[in-house]
């Protein structure tokens, strides 16, 4: 199965968080998930599929099922300094684990 991965440029340029449709389904992105492609603009996250909300309440029509995604796991580019991820405000550790819930 392969794993997608999403960066800033491919999600616009987002600047505020929020849920935004793009063509793999909807994408929700939280601040903390912007603070990181504030300071380290090359990061590429992993896409995580969350199950989807109901869309409606119950009817007769079919309903087309849109997936729903969140920002997981990130990676930096190769060469990123090591000062700049000390100063990032999280820990290393949460640079290798998700940056959101």
């Amino acid at each position: 199965m392969p794993v997608n991965k999403v960066t800033w440029q491919q999600v616009g340029h987002v600047t505020e968080p929020g849920r935004y449709m793009f063509r793999f389904g909807w994408l929700t992105v939280v601040p903390d998930d912007l603070a990181i492609w504030t300071q380290f603009p090359d990061a590429c996250f992993t896409l995580v599929q969350t199950s989807a909300p109901p869309l409606a309440a119950e009817t007769d029509q079919l309903i087309a099922e849109i997936e729903e995604f969140h920002l997981g796991a990130f990676v930096l580019p190769v060469g990123t300094s090591p000062s700049l991820i000390a100063s990032h405000p999280t820990d290393e550790a949460s640079l290798e684990t998700q940056s959101s819930a």
